[in-house]
């Protein structure tokens, strides 16, 4: 990679339990559209980003964030940072290499309930396909 984007540290949401070490790959059912196989993996630099992930992703289970080191190139989420937030501001990153889980990370800030609830109705209407919008 000829550019460095961010020199992280990086995380990751989501409901899977994982232990250092572990590996995160492309190639699974999207945690928010499962009918849609990933070909990256998603994660940010922002903490409390990928706390939003974990809370949201269409998985059962308690959200976990999880401190991960890319293990090859990434380049900026094409997703949010072309079609929101030019720049890159939110910092989030996609790879179609692994991403290697280092720690959990237990400090980051929860959704309010009437939040959660509002993010769940979001990505409802999207399952149907009669509006909302949402990355990975």
């Amino acid at each position: 990679m000829s550019e460095v984007l961010d020199d992280g540290p990086f995380f990751h949401g989501t409901k899977a339990l994982l232990q250092p070490g572990d590996l995160l790959t492309a190639g699974f059912a999207s945690n928010y559209r499962p009918e849609v196989i990933m070909n990256h993996i998603y994660f940010t630099a922002l903490r409390d980003g990928a706390g939003l992930a974990a809370e949201i992703a269409g998985l059962d289970g308690t959200p976990h964030v999880y401190e991960v080191e890319p293990i090859g190139e990434f380049e900026n989420d094409p997703n949010v940072t072309d079609k929101k937030f030019p720049g890159n501001p939110t910092r989030s990153y996609r790879s179609t290499q692994p991403l290697r889980v280092v720690r959990e990370v237990h400090e980051w800030t929860r959704l309010s309930a009437d939040d959660l609830q509002l993010w769940r109705e979001r990505l409802a209407s999207i399952r149907r396909g009669d509006g909302g919008a949402i990355v990975n």
